[in-house]
C-alpha cells in the first residue's frame, strides 16, 4: 500500500483507507450496499467473541477484522462512513446515528447524569432548544444558556456541577461566530485543578461549516457533532448524524447507541459513503462562491436590513470566521449560509414583507425553493421564527437573537445569476 498522508484531504474524502478491515472490497471500485441486518456466525464461540468484542471496539487494533453480529452493533457501510468522517474532521473515530438530533442526544447522553449542568450559547437549533429546555430538566440535568461571543460570560455561570458546553459555529439561524480557540482556552482554564472525570467537555455542532470549513477538534474541541442529512449528505434523500472524537469514547458511544436505538440504516449510510462525502470540496467550493454574491447582492439592496454571511467584511463576526473558517488548503471557507432580514417600519410589517416574498417564491421561483433543512443541492429558502424554531416562545427568540423578520437561505448549486434573477424578481413584488 502507498502512503495515504501523502495525499490531499479532498481526495481522502474520496477514497477514505486505501484498505479497510470492514470490508474486504480490493475488487469493488465502490463498496457494496450491506443489506444483511443479522450476519451467519461460523460458531457459538464466534458469536461470544464478537459480543465480547464489542464491548471493548476501542482496544481492538484496526487491522483485525471485526466480527459483525446485528446491524444495531455494527454493520461495513456504517464502518466505511465513520472512518472517512473521522478523517474529514481530524477525529480519532467517529459513530453515526440515525439522525443529527440523535447524534446529539448521543454525546449528551454519555456525558451527562442527573444533576449535572450543561452551558449552552443563547443560540441554538430548535430541536436542540427542545432537548434542552423540554426534555432534560425531566432527569434533572438543567441548561445554563450565555452569550459566548464573549467567552467572559463563562465566569458566571461555570460550576462545580458543569460537565459540557455546548455550541453551534455559525449558530442555526443568524449565523453568529463563536470564537472556538477563545472558548477552548478559558475552558482549559476551569479545567485545570479538576480530574478527567469532572472536567468540562467541549462540543461543537458543525453542520453548518462541515468539515470543508472548519474543522473544531484541531482547535482543541473534545467532540463535533454533525446532522449528516444536511451539507455532507449533501442531496436532501437520506437522514443521519455523526459523533467525532477520541477513540477512548468510541465503545461508550456505540453501547449508548445500541441501547437507545438511535441506528444510522446501513441503506443511508451507503449514498453518504459514495456520493455525499466524496462530493464535499467540489459542492461547498462552488455554493461558497454563489453565496458569497447572493450576499453582496442582498447587501447593496435597498430593501434589504441586514444581512449576515461570514464572508462579508460588513459581518460583525467577519475577523473570527476569518481565523477558524478555513478549507483544507487554508483559504477562507464562509459557508454556504445566509441570514437577512427586510426593512419595515417595525418588525412586525419586517417580518410580513417576508413571508410575502417567501409565498410569492414558494409560487414564482425556479432556483429558490421554500423548504426547511439545508446543504442542498438547490437553494432553500425559509422563516426561521415560524419554522424551524418555532418551538422557541416568540420572546425567546428576540434573546436568542432570532431576529422576527429573520430569512434563513442555504445556498446551492444553480448558476449564481439565475438564483440573483429570482432573488431580485420576488424584491420587487414587495
Amino acid at each position: 500500500m502507498s502512503n495515504n498522508n501523502k495525499y490531499s484531504r479532498e481526495t481522502h474524502l474520496i477514497y477514505g483507507k486505501a484498505f479497510t478491515t470492514k470490508w474486504d472490497y480490493n475488487h469493488h471500485v465502490v463498496p457494496p450496499i450491506s443489506s444483511s441486518t443479522t450476519f451467519r456466525l461460523d460458531t457459538v464461540e464466534r458469536g461470544a467473541l464478537g459480543f465480547s468484542e464489542f464491548e471493548r471496539i476501542a482496544e481492538i487494533p484496526d487491522t483485525e477484522p471485526p466480527i459483525y453480529i446485528y446491524d444495531r452493533l455494527g454493520e461495513p457501510n456504517k464502518e466505511i462512513l465513520e472512518e472517512n468522517l473521522a478523517t474529514a474532521e481530524s477525529g480519532e473515530t467517529a459513530v453515526t446515528f440515525a439522525s443529527g438530533m440523535s447524534a446529539i442526544s448521543g454525546v449528551l447522553g454519555i456525558l451527562t447524569k442527573s444533576g449535572d449542568e450543561i452551558v449552552a450559547h443563547k443560540t441554538l437549533y430548535g430541536c436542540t432548544f427542545s432537548l434542552l429546555n423540554n426534555w432534560y430538566p425531566r432527569y434533572n440535568i438543567k441548561t445554563i444558556k450565555i452569550d459566548l461571543t464573549n467567552p467572559e460570560n463563562l465566569n458566571d455561570v461555570i460550576t462545580e456541577k458543569t460537565r459540557v458546553l455546548y455550541f453551534e459555529t455559525p449558530a442555526n439561524p443568524n449565523l453568529e461566530i463563536i470564537d472556538i480557540e477563545a472558548v477552548v482556552k478559558k475552558v482549559a482554564e476551569i479545567n485545570k485543578n479538576r480530574d478527567e472525570a469532572n472536567r468540562v467537555k467541549i462540543v461543537v455542532d458543525n453542520t453548518f461549516a462541515t468539515p470543508y470549513c472548519q474543522r473544531p477538534i484541531e482547535w482543541g474541541v473534545d467532540f463535533v457533532v454533525h446532522s449528516l442529512t444536511k451539507n455532507i449528505g449533501g442531496f436532501g434523500t437520506d437522514m443521519g448524524g455523526v459523533v467525532i472524537g477520541k477513540r477512548k469514547y468510541r465503545d461508550i458511544l456505540m453501547l449508548y447507541r445500541k441501547d437507545f436505538g438511535g441506528v444510522l440504516s446501513s441503506k443511508s449510510a451507503w449514498p453518504i459513503m459514495v456520493y455525499g462525502l466524496p462530493s464535499l470540496a467540489v459542492r461547498m467550493q462552488r455554493e461558497i462562491n454563489n453565496a458569497m454574491k447572493v450576499a453582496e447582492f442582498l447587501a447593496q439592496h435597498p430593501k434589504v436590513q441586514f444581512v449576515n454571511y461570514p464572508g462579508l467584511p460588513s459581518f460583525k463576526y467577519y475577523e473570527i470566521a476569518r481565523k477558524q473558517m478555513i478549507d483544507f488548503h487554508g483559504n477562507f471557507a464562509p459557508g454556504n449560509m445566509i441570514y437577512f432580514a427586510l426593512k419595515g417600519n417595525s418588525p412586525e410589517e419586517g417580518r410580513e414583507k417576508g413571508r410575502a416574498m417567501m409565498n410569492y417564491i414558494a409560487q414564482n421561483a425556479y432556483t429558490l425553493t421554500l423548504a426547511v433543512s439545508l446543504g442542498h443541492v438547490r437553494t432553500l429558502i425559509e422563516h426561521p421564527g415560524s419554522m424551524t424554531h418555532s418551538m422557541i416562545p416568540p420572546d425567546e427568540q428576540i434573546k436568542e437573537g432570532i431576529d422576527p423578520a429573520g430569512i434563513r437561505m442555504s445556498i446551492g448549486l444553480e448558476n449564481v445569476e439565475d438564483i440573483i434573477r429570482d432573488l431580485e424578481d420576488a424584491l420587487k413584488q414587495i
